[in-house]
């Protein structure tokens, strides 16, 4: 994400956890506990909520249908999913919207709602390891979430359609998920609007048919995503198709009116794709583009495959939500709190660009950022530890995340640095990372301890000392 209006106010957020005295006398008591409730959160420190325990979504099959007029989705949500523990009840992430039928398999299941989870009872306890397929059928009138910074996130109505952003909560607003990074999924998203308004997703366009006034679009992610990830943006675009010289589809949607100030940077898209590819390794995905809409939320995602932004791009802002294709997409997170793994590694990005097409060096960048007094906000937090969910958009997330990534060019040099960006993204591929797995990846590669580096720019607070 890019942002251009973030908060960065510290936060101590309390995870949820199972009491200590607890765990200690069900480990310790000899007795196994069948569990049959997945958890209601995958057990993130900043949104516990996000997410769910006891079963894996392999693949979300989602049809909708939204009228733009009177912004009304009806929809039908498929979930193939395994359980990953005994369940007799599971959850899901969804908020707002009327629930109005729950199945699992072909047999009507219970459900009741609580918050943002749909809490669903088959009528037969599911096993271990078994495959099982929900499905919901929901409507109503989606709206965004407001996030702890403050921005609004998720589906979130435009002039002519809408702008559906889902970091770090908002996939819960327009359909029912397993909503944390730890969860990545396959989709099919079958989108059907007025007749003039295009409807623009993750990965390929399989389909696009127009009858009584309304087209249909089936688009089809086959590479993991995660579903903060997922777009089903809504609007007047002016469409661009082509197939860069390496293979990749690209597909454009581009808003008239943002469309003469976006041409001279979406053009660029297949240079910086092949820079980047150089630089991190194979593109992780077989399609690309952009998504330029009219909306005034003040920032732009990396929405899986073909990122989205609120106005027209400019170029540090284009190289950045691609570079997150790698850093972010392909390789997820399993906790927000790593979150500079994501927004430090594009914001890096950046300043390589910059570096190798004759702009300002990443050393400048650095020294720049690095004048700052120790009272500036760029110190307020160290980017391994924010704080708070209201602290992952922050300043020292993005910027202090670069600057750990200088320091380590620095300390290793730049042949054993390029080869730790490039195992790291191909080491993780399609998976997950942490910091703590970057750390033995840089020391490995390196044969250096840099435990004393990594600690101190990304654990540290207030300003570090600069090798």
């Amino acid at each position: 994400m890019r942002p251009s209006r973030r908060q960065t106010v510290a936060r101590t957020a309390v995870p949820l956890t199972i009491p200590v005295a607890l765990a200690a006398l069900l480990a310790g008591s000899g007795t196994a506990v069948a569990a049959t409730g997945g958890a209601p959160g995958a057990g993130d420190p900043y949104f516990p909520l996000a997410g769910n325990g006891g079963y894996h979504v392999e693949h979300y099959g989602l049809t909708l249908r939204y009228d733009t007029s009177t912004r009304h989705l009806d929809a039908t949500a498929v979930l193939t999913a395994r359980a990953t523990q005994h369940l007799t009840r599971f959850d899901l992430d969804l908020k707002g919207l009327k629930v109005t039928g729950v199945s699992v398999g072909h047999t009507r299941a219970g459900f009741r709602r609580d918050g943002q989870e749909l809490v669903v009872t088959p009528r037969r306890a599911l096993h271990q390891g078994e495959q099982f397929r929900v499905t919901v059928t929901y409507q109503g009138t989606p709206k965004p979430v407001t996030d702890p910074d403050g921005s609004a996130d998720g589906w979130i109505p435009t002039d002519d359609g809408a702008f559906v952003a889902g970091e770090p909560q908002g996939a819960m607003t327009w359909f029912p998920a397993n909503s944390h990074p730890k969860d990545k999924s396959s989709y099919d998203i079958t989108i059907t609007v007025p007749q003039g308004r295009t409807a623009v997703s993750n990965g390929r366009l399989l389909s696009q048919r127009t009858a009584h006034g309304r087209t249909t679009f089936h688009w089809r992610q086959s590479e993991p995503m995660a579903a903060y990830l997922a777009t089903a943006t809504v609007g007047k675009f002016k469409v661009e198709q082509y197939t860069t010289r390496d293979g990749i589809r690209v597909y454009n949607a581009v808003d008239p009116r943002e469309a003469s100030a976006a041409a001279p940077v979406l053009k660029k898209l297949p240079s910086v794709l092949e820079w980047e590819s150089k630089v991190f390794g194979p593109y992780p995905f077989r399609d690309a583009g952009s998504i330029v809409d009219k909306a005034d939320v003040g920032y732009a995602l990396e929405t899986q495959s073909r990122p989205l932004y609120d106005s027209a791009p400019d170029l540090s802002t284009l190289v950045h939500e691609n570079a997150h294709q790698w850093f972010g997409d392909s390789v997820s997170l399993t906790s927000w709190k790593d979150i500079w793994l994501n927004e430090g590694f594009a914001t890096y990005a950046e300043w390589l660009y910059s570096e190798q097409h004759g702009g300002d060096s990443a050393q400048k960048a650095f020294d720049s950022l690095y004048g700052r007094p120790a009272s500036d906000g760029l110190w307020a937090f160290p980017p391994g530890n924010p704080g708070s969910g209201k602290n992952i958009f922050g300043t020292p997330v993005y910027a202090r995340g670069a600057m750990t990534l200088h320091e380590l060019r620095k300390a290793v040099g730049d042949p054993v640095f390029f080869r730790i960006l490039r195992a790291w993204a191909g080491e993780h591929r399609g998976g997950h990372g942490t910091t703590a797995q970057f750390v033995r990846l840089a020391e490995r590669e390196s044969g250096k301890n840099l435990h004393p580096l990594f600690t101190s720019w990304l654990y540290t607070p207030g300003k570090p000392n600069s090798a």
